[in-house]
């Protein structure tokens, strides 16, 4: 949502009064020894952000056949594992950019979706746009990836998976990612999460004037709206 530019080996990208605790997230990751995270390089004289350019390939709508394929699936969960478990118990202090959300176990990522990942054949190697970072749960992010790689989206039916590949498939990105949190569990943070989103893209769509990010909106509703029947035989 913001003007981004590629100079050679960096990326620079507005900054905000976030931007402090995010790169303090960053060097804690790539510290932490957490593959494929943008290594903070600095803000420029007109206040943008200076970050190392991440090598791989993010892909774009409409996506490639390969973002659904069982690595890519699996090496997303084991990422954000790796993600979640290198910020469990890590205090930085805000301002963030997006709300701290109870109870606090992680530092989420918040947009942790196949948009955001780099690959490199078919395989998750890293992920970028962290400006939305902040503290919460680990399932606000794993329930958000769910329903864009599983997929659990109205939007991403082309995919061609039937409702039992995504029960089985919903099933082996839990396992990938290592947690006891059963199907269900995600669904009903799943649905939070969709009306919280549907309720920021509205707040963006006035704020940058786009009316794109609306029909977003309206998207997450429908999709929140028919989650609990669509889904309720998960267990």
């Amino acid at each position: 949502m913001g003007d981004v530019v590629r100079e050679g080996d960096t990326v620079i990208r507005p900054s905000g009064e976030w931007t402090p605790a995010v790169h303090r997230l960053l060097n804690h990751l790539n510290a932490a020894g957490v593959s494929g995270v943008p290594q903070p390089l600095g803000v420029t004289e007109d206040q943008r952000e200076v970050l190392s350019f991440v090598e791989g390939t993010v892909p774009t709508y409409p996506l490639p056949e390969w973002v659904w394929a069982e690595k890519a699936l699996e090496s997303s969960a084991r990422l954000l594992r790796q993600v979640h478990d290198a910020t469990a118990g890590l205090d930085i202090q805000g301002p963030w950019r997006s709300p701290v959300r109870e109870p606090v176990e992680v530092i989420c990522h918040n947009d942790f979706a196949v948009y955001n990942l780099v690959f490199d054949g078919g395989t998750v190697v890293g992920v970028i746009d962290w400006d939305f970072s902040s503290p919460g749960p680990r399932l606000w992010d794993l329930a958000y990836l769910a329903y864009r790689i599983v997929p659990l989206s109205s939007g991403d039916r082309r995919d061609g998976f039937t409702d039992e590949e995504r029960r089985l498939r919903l099933q082996r990105l839990l396992a990938a990612y290592g947690c006891d949190a059963r199907p269900a569990d995600v669904i009903t943070v799943l649905h939070e999460r969709l009306l919280d989103l549907a309720a920021f893209s509205d707040r963006a769509a006035a704020q940058l004037g786009k009316s794109d990010l609306t029909e977003d909106a309206t998207l997450y509703r429908l999709d929140a709206a028919h989650l609990h029947e669509s889904w309720a035989h998960l267990q």
